[in-house]
């Protein structure tokens, strides 16, 4: 079970999600988010930021369904969904997967794939999940699950990330240095139903992607 939250990115079809739903412990929107969940008709049950980009309609919406605001003013120093991943830290769900990231614009994807790397989160499990692709943060070792073929990437976050080694994939890493500002660790593929990764130092963002 996991806690779902929405940003306010690019979705383009949003029925893929509801499995999700069904089986979240809670739901939360990132301000703009709202408007995913608005689409699919399931009120959140929360809702966090200013409020600046709420859509009249979903804005009735949410009031409709008594969805309450942790609201906080324009003029701040976060981003709607980095106070949103600062309250899931503090929740008991250890997986949270995160909708709405990517698209839009640039300086906003960036930095929601960065929030990733905030320490606050190092004991979560946070997942970014498309219809086709996820994407999660390795800081010490994790499982990868799929089917042969899939796509895998491994792209070094901060700086470069030191003793990496992984089993299960076509082109393994024995120890090895993956160097920021380099592509080394791009499309790699499953070679059975799991792989692996660890690392020794550094943050390496893993990217799997279905086959086909």
């Amino acid at each position: 079970m996991a806690l779902v939250i929405f940003a306010n990115g690019v979705l383009d079809e949003v029925e893929w999600i509801r499995p999700y739903l069904a089986q979240a412990t809670a739901v939360w929107a990132a301000n703009g988010g709202s408007k995913h969940l608005y689409r699919l008709n399931h009120p959140p049950d929360r809702v966090i930021g200013d409020a600046d980009s709420l859509e009249p309609a979903v804005l009735a919406w949410l009031t409709s369904n008594h969805v309450p605001f942790d609201q906080h003013p324009p003029a701040k120093d976060e981003t709607d969904l980095e106070l949103a991943l600062l309250m899931a830290a503090a929740q008991p769900e250890k997986d949270i997967l995160l909708f709405g990231l990517l698209g839009g614009r640039l300086d906003q994807m960036l930095a929601n794939i960065f929030l990733l790397t905030n320490p606050v989160l190092a004991g979560k499990k946070v997942q970014l999940i498309t219809p086709t692709e996820r994407a999660w943060l390795v800081r010490q070792r994790t499982e990868i699950v799929g089917q042969a073929g899939d796509l895998v990437s491994l792209i070094p976050l901060v700086g470069d990330v030191q003793g990496v080694t992984t089993s299960g994939l076509q082109w393994p890493l024995h120890e090895e240095t993956l160097f920021v500002g380099q592509a080394r660790g791009v499309s790699n593929h499953l070679t059975a139903e799991k792989a692996t990764v660890a690392v020794q130092n550094g943050l390496l963002l893993c990217i799997q992607a279905n086959r086909g």
